[in-house]
């Protein structure tokens, strides 16, 4: 008796896991290339949605779709300034151990209209949603200002922002996003998240991989002064011994 209800439960366990929707994502760009006159590019995301059984979507009861592009996470130290006898000094700081250094993140609608506080937590949906894992021993209270002071100034400076309502879908299968890559981009191992939400549930998610890097004579700067620091630092300095000489005989010729 229990093998043959096992039997029955099996196939409908199975039809449950295959009733969802499956994404197929891409990204327009896989590898960008930072030179001296890079100015920042355009990354589209595009992709479908597959679901099972080759059915149609439901036209009445359609699904959103949330993209989301990360930098690779680094550890940051935030000071506070005060004033003291009219003199701007360091007081209190924190460091946050895993900051994304990039975040963007696009959606057909409003992050608060798709999912509720806790999923956005989880799947670190929107600004306001992002695990920095703070290692100081502050309160609560200077954590929050201290990470609402960081949120801020990487948006000013164009590495974090949101763009609601940038993700187009069309016919309930396929959709589209751009994002801005800033000319200030930091280089390294980027991710782009795309998820599949309907009533407040992410029903699928799927990520794809993006090298932003540096080309012609900044990588080989980077290179030399990675793998061999002291030749690079020696260069250095003759090279300003060297324009500082120059500087310094032109000046006294005119």
């Amino acid at each position: 008796m229990r093998r043959a209800l096992a039997l029955l439960l099996v196939p409908l366990l199975l039809g449950a896991t295959a009733a969802k929707p499956v994404l197929v994502p891409d990204v327009s760009r896989r590898d960008i290339q930072i030179a001296y006159s890079f100015t920042g590019a355009e990354l589209l995301l595009f992709g479908a949605i597959l679901y099972p059984g080759g059915r149609e979507p439901d036209a009445d009861h359609p699904a959103d779709v949330v993209v989301v592009v990360k930098g690779p996470a680094q550890s940051i130290v935030m000071r506070e300034k005060e004033k003291v006898a009219g003199i701007w000094v360091n007081a209190a700081r924190t460091r946050f151990r895993s900051a994304p250094s990039f975040y963007a993140i696009a959606s057909s609608k409003p992050i608060s209209q798709l999912v509720d506080d806790r999923t956005r937590a989880i799947y670190e949906l929107g600004l306001d949603s992002l695990q920095l894992s703070p290692a100081s021993g502050a309160t609560a209270e200077e954590q929050a200002r201290f990470a609402a002071g960081l949120v801020d100034l990487q948006r000013r400076q164009g590495l974090y922002y949101e763009a609601p309502g940038a993700v187009e879908i069309t016919d309930g299968v396929l959709y589209r996003a751009a994002v801005d890559i800033p000319a200030r981009v930091p280089v390294g191992r980027f991710t782009a998240e795309t998820f599949l939400i309907r009533d407040g549930r992410v029903l699928a998610a799927a990520v794809r991989e993006i090298d932003i890097r540096k080309s012609g004579f900044e990588r080989f700067v980077e290179q030399a002064a990675e793998h061999d620091s002291l030749a690079y630092g020696l260069v250095a300095v003759a090279l300003s011994v060297l324009f500082g000489w120059a500087a310094g005989s032109l000046w006294r010729r005119f």
